[in-house]
């Protein structure tokens, strides 16, 4: 490579990583737009459960056909992309294999490089078959038409482009290397169990015209590296990067446990305490906002919550799990998750279309993208919960959001009216005078 050429390969370096790092700044910005939650206790179960689930894929080999598939991928994306720090080195300073010197381990790691590729080849055809010709049934629900669908295509199509250059680059580097006497920089480096039967395609050509095919190939392979990279930012792919995070700031409690609204529950306490005096509480700001119960928008869920919704998958485990969405109900929890996120992306362009600053837009996360009939329809058995590959919780969401139709709005189902009416007037669920409960020791 010329000195041109690697001012070239250095601008281009720049504006890829730059602007990979402006994405991952708004995603930040809008994920900082939820309410504080602390998640920093037991650092150990936090570490033990990143390493685990988002390292080693314990939740996905649940299902065992796409478990093993997807270890495949993500070895192969995680392994192939060590050559990338190679290619990086090569193009800022115009070295060629600049590992060789590593000598017999670099044979191996370019060896294995080649064996991942093939096999991250097969893995991505069985995922788009499952996807575009068995159309197994949580790959075509209603939630994922349009975009999300093209999107998870778009990225199948990408791995392959990508594997298919990296082959493509070593075939023609080997064809190069074998020239009688040498040719140019290709040195003896690497073993090839793969592209070595690619490599006859070359034969009948110039010993330039491979050259300028095998530079051709590193070019658009590193800039499809890029764009790739920054495609994560736009497609559920994101979880490539989320999934440490988020599975190290899942919450620990058992399943089944709500966290309570501390203000109701000081409520609470002040009505049963016979000894409280209730005007003696702390006078209230008048100029204060008052706080919410529950969550009519993203801005009022915790930021573990928007974590999760821009770390699904739209893997659908959580809605096939789902007993609301297999008898039919119109609750999906994958699609809570996608709404959350789209919801949360909305925002952030607001805020960015008005420097800095959130103007109000008349829609909400409740009713413009999620209805109260969704969240009705919740069981909340925690499937969902216990579903997700990442630790995603659509419940918490879902729940939240109830919070915000019961407490602020009253908007609860009428049997749920019912219950609380007879909790508040009798004591219990039922509609029983108080002074007839105990009746049943007569009978």
């Amino acid at each position: 490579m010329s000195y041109l050429d690697n001012i070239l390969f250095a601008i281009i370096l720049a504006i890829g990583f730059g602007y990979f790092f402006v994405s991952i700044k708004k995603i930040r910005r809008n994920i900082n737009l939820g309410t504080a939650v602390d998640r920093t206790d037991n650092p150990k179960a936090r570490w033990t459960n990143m390493a685990m689930i988002a390292l080693g894929q314990s939740k996905m080999v649940k299902r065992p056909i796409a478990g093993i598939l997807h270890i495949i991928v993500y070895i192969g994306f995680v392994i192939i992309n060590i050559e990338l720090l190679e290619i990086i080195i090569d193009g800022l300073f115009g070295t060629h294999r600049v590992f060789a010197f590593l000598g017999t381990t670099y044979n191996v790691l370019i060896a294995s490089f080649e064996i991942l590729a093939v096999l991250v080849l097969v893995a991505v055809f069985a995922f788009w078959s499952r996807r575009n010709i068995i159309k197994l049934k949580r790959f075509v629900s209603s939630d994922l038409k349009g975009w999300p669908k093209s999107d998870a295509n778009y990225i199948l199509y990408f791995e392959v482009v990508l594997m298919t250059l990296f082959l493509l680059m070593n075939a023609s580097d080997l064809h190069l290397q074998n020239v009688p006497g040498g040719y140019g920089h290709f040195i003896k480096a690497g073993s090839f169990p793969v592209s070595q039967f690619i490599e006859p395609v070359f034969n009948g050509l110039s010993n330039e015209l491979v050259m300028l095919l095998s530079e051709g190939f590193w070019w658009v392979h590193i800039v499809g590296i890029l764009i790739f990279m920054n495609y994560l930012y736009f497609s559920k792919h994101l979880h490539i990067l989320l999934a440490f995070p988020n599975t190290y700031f899942a919450n620990l409690n058992e399943q089944g446990k709500f966290d309570n609204l501390q203000s109701v529950t000081n409520e609470v306490k002040l009505m049963m305490d016979p000894n409280a005096d209730p005007f003696a509480a702390a006078p209230v700001d008048p100029n204060a906002v008052p706080s919410k119960f529950g969550a009519s928008d993203v801005q009022d869920l915790n930021w573990v919550q928007l974590l999760n919704a821009y770390t699904c998958t739209e893997c659908g485990r959580c809605t096939s799990s789902c007993p609301a969405n297999t008898t039919g109900k119109k609750l999906s929890p994958r699609k809570i998750m996608m709404d959350t996120r789209d919801r949360l992306e909305e925002v952030g362009k607001n805020i960015d279309a008005n420097k800095g600053v959130f103007v109000p837009d008349n829609k909400s996360l409740l009713n413009d993208y999620i209805t109260a009939e969704e969240l009705w329809a919740c069981t909340s058995c925690n499937a969902c919960v216990e579903e997700c590959p990442v630790n995603i919780s659509p419940l918490s969401i879902i729940m939240d959001m109830r919070r915000y139709l019961v407490m602020e709005q009253s908007a609860a189902p009428m049997p749920l009216n019912a219950m609380m009416t007879n909790i508040e007037n009798n004591g219990a669920p039922w509609q029983y005078n108080q002074q007839d409960r105990l009746n049943w020791k007569n009978e």
